[in-house]
């Protein structure tokens, strides 16, 4: 399983000795045979190094040692399919303290007491939803976890099905046991065959245990648990048109009410909570609900999973209490800018959340509350960091064509406001935009916001909105003046030759255009008429005369 640290994958835990190696080779391999495994020595060069010299254990590692690990805390250091293992950490207690302890009222009141909140995005209260379910007098109630996770650069709940299947199959368990329902569904993206597969083999293995299945631990509980796997669609990550999918039909959102707790799949009341949020719920069981509310903020409790990626030295998987601020996030754990470059922005919360760039914002305390007030959302919690050199009006268009291309077209703002979105920013990244531009984005915005069908189109235009709102002079740059200020749309591009030039003619030779001319040892020129602006001649200037204007 992941154990988080992406930027220095792959990365090697060996045990007994305690020792984690960092972007280990394949070269690397008969050395740490020999010397670690049969002669209990460290290979230094492999270790991670930090200001204060190398770091022998993964605890010394600021990017581990600044994190809570509790929904990952067993990513990556057990087998994740051996279920003795699991048990041997204490998994499984916190069910069988369910079942012979408890009653699903009891369960249910201690999550609620708990504060937990739904992980997947909205932040709705676990607790609330599961006593809704159970108050429903349908004969047949339905657990549902929404594996699918579609947010670019988000990888939290695939770490999280693949490191730690049993924590989740085991959180479902729980819940079906409080919601009265004997019967479950692992909605999971094809995209993610090996969670997929460990998933399955932990389903059989608890199954042949007498953990999943008939007379679960010896009571008169029961519970069956199925893996549906989807195609890939972003707008299944909503709830009704997730449970439609499931059913065999294409996944689009319906009208709502009734809710997913009154009439959710096949009509049924239905539980219906994303992969983190269960993986959250045996420690909660076990532990109390007074020890979840120690960790994070009064309104958020508990700690929320993060992919950290973008512009950061330190990309990968984390774990930090509800409340930590960007600020620490970026530049303790994430070790700050690449390349000693400046903080720009930070997207969160994927396609459906908003950039946060402002100063204040770096001591923002990432909580759903929190973000809320400022117009954002943490989202299933991705965070794509930006630098300097980061243009926002293309940002903006990356996430609408993605937003654009997933929706499922079922109604008319989000299927035609979206395209027309698109088509507004494509035009101002060309160089073809125009003052009113920026005020059909806003219009449009508004009206996709207040009358979309579901989450996927009520969100669509936050992107957008948040960059006109933060960075409104980037847009009236390319719109007024023709110029992208970062220097990254294309269109507005031009290459320029300084008078640093010493007239190598290296530019010219691997110019695909042949459009720089110039003698040897004089100044060259580029032509901007036959200019194709693939910066090969600036890649290729070994003094970097060449610049971008």
């Amino acid at each position: 399983g992941c154990i988080g640290f992406c930027e220095m994958g792959p990365l090697l835990h060996i045990q007994p000795l305690d020792v984690l190696y960092t972007r280990v080779s394949l070269e690397d391999c008969q050395e740490i045979f020999e010397r670690s495994l049969k002669g209990n020595e460290v290979v230094e060069r492999l270790l991670y190094r930090a200001e204060g010299g190398t770091c022998r254990t993964e605890d010394e590692i600021p990017f581990y040692r600044l994190q809570t690990h509790n929904v990952l805390e067993f990513c990556g250091k057990i087998d994740a399919v051996d279920l003795n293992e699991y048990i041997a950490r204490g998994g499984y207690a916190a069910l069988g303290k369910a079942l012979h302890d408890m009653t699903p009222e009891a369960v249910c009141d201690e999550i609620d007491r708990s504060g937990l909140r739904g992980r997947g995005g909205a932040g709705f209260p676990t607790g609330k939803k599961w006593k809704s379910v159970l108050r429903q007098k349908a004969p047949k109630h339905y657990v549902v976890c929404n594996g699918d996770e579609g947010d670019p650069g988000a990888f939290m709940d695939c770490s999280i099905m693949e490191g730690a299947p049993y924590r989740v199959i085991e959180g479902m368990t729980i819940a079906a046991y409080a919601a009265r329902s004997d019967e479950g569904y692992i909605y999971v993206r094809a995209e993610y065959p090996l969670a997929v597969k460990r998933l399955r083999t932990a389903i059989d293995r608890a199954t042949e245990a007498g953990l999943l299945g008939d007379g679960i631990l010896g009571t008169d509980f029961s519970f069956k648990l199925h893996i549906n796997q989807g195609a890939g669609a972003f707008v299944c990550g909503e709830g009704s048109a997730l449970t439609s999918s499931i059913e065999g039909n294409r996944g689009m959102p319906r009208v709502k009410p009734p809710r997913t707790v009154e009439q959710g799949l096949f009509g049924k009341p239905t539980v219906l909570n994303n992969v983190e949020t269960y993986a959250n719920v045996p420690k909660i069981v076990q532990e109390g609900a007074d020890w979840f509310r120690g960790i994070g903020t009064e309104g958020s409790p508990g700690t929320k999973a993060f992919a950290l990626t973008g512009n950061v030295v330190n990309t990968g998987l984390i774990e930090v209490p509800m409340g930590t601020t960007l600020r620490k996030i970026i530049f303790d754990i994430g070790g700050g800018i690449r390349n000693g470059k400046k903080f720009k922005a930070v997207q969160i919360g994927g396609p459906s959340g908003g950039c946060l760039c402002l100063d204040e914002h770096l001591d923002l305390p990432l909580d759903f509350d929190s973000l809320q007030r400022i117009g954002a959302m943490i989202g299933s919690g991705g965070l794509v960091v930006m630098d300097e050199d980061t243009c926002m009006v293309e940002v903006a268009r990356f996430f609408m064509n993605f937003t654009q291309r997933e929706s499922c077209g079922k109604c008319v703002p989000c299927r035609e406001g979206t395209k027309r979105m698109l088509e507004t920013l494509e035009k101002i990244t060309g160089g073809r935009g125009e003052a009113e531009d920026l005020a059909v984005l806003e219009d449009l915005g508004d009206v996709i916001t207040a009358t979309s069908l579901c989450g996927l189109g009520q969100t669509a235009a936050t992107p957008v909105l948040s960059t006109l709102h933060y960075f409104r002079g980037e847009y009236e740059a390319h719109v007024g003046e023709k110029t992208c200020p970062a220097h990254a749309c294309k269109a507005l591009l031009s290459y320029f030759v300084t008078e640093k030039c010493i007239g190598c003619t290296r530019c010219a030779r691997g110019c695909p255009a042949s459009c720089i001319a110039g003698k040897p040892k004089e100044r060259h020129v580029i032509d901007p008429a036959r200019c194709v602006k693939c910066g090969a001649c600036a890649a290729a200037c070994p003094v970097g005369a060449i610049v971008k204007r």
